[in-house]
C-alpha cells in the first residue's frame, strides 16, 4: 500500500474556510477519483516560527499503478481547482511514502 501525502501551508485568515473546503469538496473529489481508499486529515501542530497554519492529509491507494494514473489523469485537475480557489493563499507540495507496517497498543 501507498500513501499519497499533501502537506498545505495556509495563510490564518482562510484556515476555517480551507478546512471546510477540505471537508466538504476537496476530499470527496480525491475519493471520486477511484483511485484511494482512505484518507486521514491532521493538523500541524508544532509549526516553525512562520505565519500561517499547516495540514497534511494522508490518502492511501493499493499501489504504485493506481498512484501513477492519478498523477497523470486526476493530479492536473485537483491542483487546479485548488490554485483557483485560494491562490497563494494555500500552498501544497506532495510526498509518496510506502507503508512498511502498523501497529497498536491493544486494550487489556
Amino acid at each position: 500500500m501507498l500513501i499519497y501525502n499533501i502537506t498545505t501551508h495556509i495563510e490564518t485568515q482562510i484556515e476555517s474556510e480551507w478546512v471546510e473546503w477540505m471537508r466538504q469538496t476537496y476530499i470527496p473529489l480525491m475519493f471520486a477519483t477511484g483511485k484511494f481508499r482512505g484518507a486521514t486529515f491532521t493538523k500541524v501542530v508544532q509549526e516553525a516560527h512562520i505565519e500561517g497554519k499547516s495540514y497534511s492529509v494522508q490518502y492511501t491507494t493499493p499501489n504504485k499503478a493506481t498512484l501513477e494514473s492519478f498523477l497523470a489523469e486526476d493530479a492536473p485537475r485537483l491542483e487546479l481547482e485548488a490554485q483557483n480557489k485560494f491562490g497563494n493563499q494555500a500552498l501544497s507540495f506532495a510526498t509518496e511514502l510506502e507503508l512498511i507496517g502498523q501497529a497498536q497498543i491493544k486494550e487489556a
